[in-house]
């Protein structure tokens, strides 16, 4: 009896670990940079020669950024720098930063609608 019990409710968690894992699809970079999900959203934190690029999908597909401000702001031991993110096209840029190896990278978002999000990346 104990041992059907545990079966069960083990397949029941496996199971439901499943559905959460596929519920926002793959976290796959599409453009060569790390995703975290966020408010059901997915962003991608890109480095370019300027600075920062975030792409942000709404499952699967590409959200465009209008309206959407913050600051991006990256912590590399002592050393921390910050940046605005603007919208730019189908991406929110950051200027002036750069991200390095063993970084913690963490964007502070406010959608077109006012609701705040918070995104963490590690650089590796």
């Amino acid at each position: 009896m104990i041992k059907t019990i545990l079966t069960a409710v083990t397949l029941g968690l496996a199971v439901a670990g499943t559905n959460v894992a596929m519920a926002h699809g793959g976290a796959k970079p599409k453009h060569g940079g790390i995703v975290q999900a966020s408010s059901d959203l997915s962003f991608e934190l890109v480095a370019n020669s300027d600075g920062a690029i975030i792409y942000v999908e709404d499952h699967g597909k590409p959200l465009n950024p209008a309206g959407m401000s913050g600051k991006l702001t990256v912590l590399k031991g002592t050393e921390k720098s910050e940046a605005d993110l603007v919208p730019a096209g189908d991406r929110l840029l950051a200027k002036g930063i750069t991200l390095q190896s063993g970084a913690k990278v963490v964007a502070a978002l406010t959608t077109a609608g006012k609701k705040a999000i918070t995104v963490r990346f590690a650089i590796k």
